[in-house]
C-alpha cells in the first residue's frame, strides 16, 4: 500500500520506550503512525483526518493534561476523532468514563498485536464512515442553501407528506404559488417527490422533519 493512502494512526503516551515499540508495531502493521509525548503535543500539531481514515490511540494517565481531558477537548472543539484509549491496571472506571465520552474502544495495557490491529482497524473504518456522513451531510446542505425561505417551509411540509392544498392552507398561500414553489423546489434541488425531499432533509439534519 502507497504510504500517503494508508490510514493515519496519530499515538499519544508519555512512556517515551513504549510509544517506540507501538509506532515500530503500526508501521509493521501498515498505517503511518505519527507518536506524540503528551496530549500537549497532539493539540500543538492539531492534525486532520485525512480521506484515508485514522484514529487516535491515546494513553488514559499523563502528566499534566490525562488523556480524559484531552477527549474532553477534542469534543468540546468537535474534532470527530475516533478515539482508542490504552488504559493500565486500575484504570477501568477511568475507561468506562471514556467510552460515556464516546471513545470507541479500549486496550489494557499489555495489549497483543492482533487486539491492536483489529480494534485500530474498527476506528478507521468509523473515521471514513463519518466523514461520508459528512460529506453527504455537505452535500444535503448546499442545496438546501439555494433555497428561499419560503422554499424551505413549502419543502418541509412537502416531505411531511402534505399535499399541494395542505401546504397552501398551512401556510395561507394559493395553491398556484405552492405549485411554483414545488418548481423551484425540483428545479434547485432534483428533488419533487415527498420522499425524496424528505431524504434530502434528513441528510442535511437528522432532526428536520421532527414536531415543532
Amino acid at each position: 500500500m502507497n504510504a500517503l493512502c494508508a490510514p493515519v494512526v496519530h499515538v499519544v503516551d508519555d512512556e517515551a520506550s513504549f510509544l517506540r515499540s507501538l509506532l515500530f508495531m503500526l508501521d509493521g502493521c501498515g498505517f503511518q503512525a505519527v507518536g506524540h509525548a503528551s496530549a500537549e503535543a497532539f493539540l500543538t500539531a492539531a492534525p486532520v483526518i485525512g480521506p484515508q481514515g485514522g484514529c487516535l490511540l491515546l494513553d488514559i494517565r499523563m502528566p499534566r493534561m490525562s488523556g480524559l481531558e484531552l477527549q474532553r477537548r477534542l469534543s468540546a472543539a468537535g474534532q470527530p476523532w475516533p478515539i482508542v484509549f490504552m488504559t493500565g491496571h486500575g484504570d477501568i472506571e477511568q475507561a468506562v468514563q471514556a467510552m460515556r465520552g464516546g471513545a470507541l474502544d479500549f486496550l489494557q495495557k499489555p495489549f497483543k498485536e492482533q487486539a491492536l490491529l483489529d480494534t485500530v482497524n474498527r476506528a478507521v473504518e468509523a473515521s471514513v464512515e463519518r466523514q461520508r456522513q459528512q460529506s453527504r451531510q455537505n452535500e444535503a446542505l448546499a442545496l438546501l442553501e439555494r433555497l428561499s425561505p419560503r422554499e424551505r417551509e413549502v419543502a418541509r411540509l412537502l416531505a411531511l407528506g402534505l399535499s399541494n392544498k395542505e401546504v397552501a392552507r398551512d401556510l395561507d398561500i394559493s395553491d398556484h404559488t405552492v405549485h411554483v414553489h414545488r418548481q423551484r423546489i425540483t428545479e434547485k434541488t432534483g428533488s419533487g417527490h415527498a420522499a425524496d425531499l424528505a431524504r434530502l432533509l434528513l441528510r442535511a439534519d437528522p432532526a428536520a422533519l421532527d414536531a415543532g
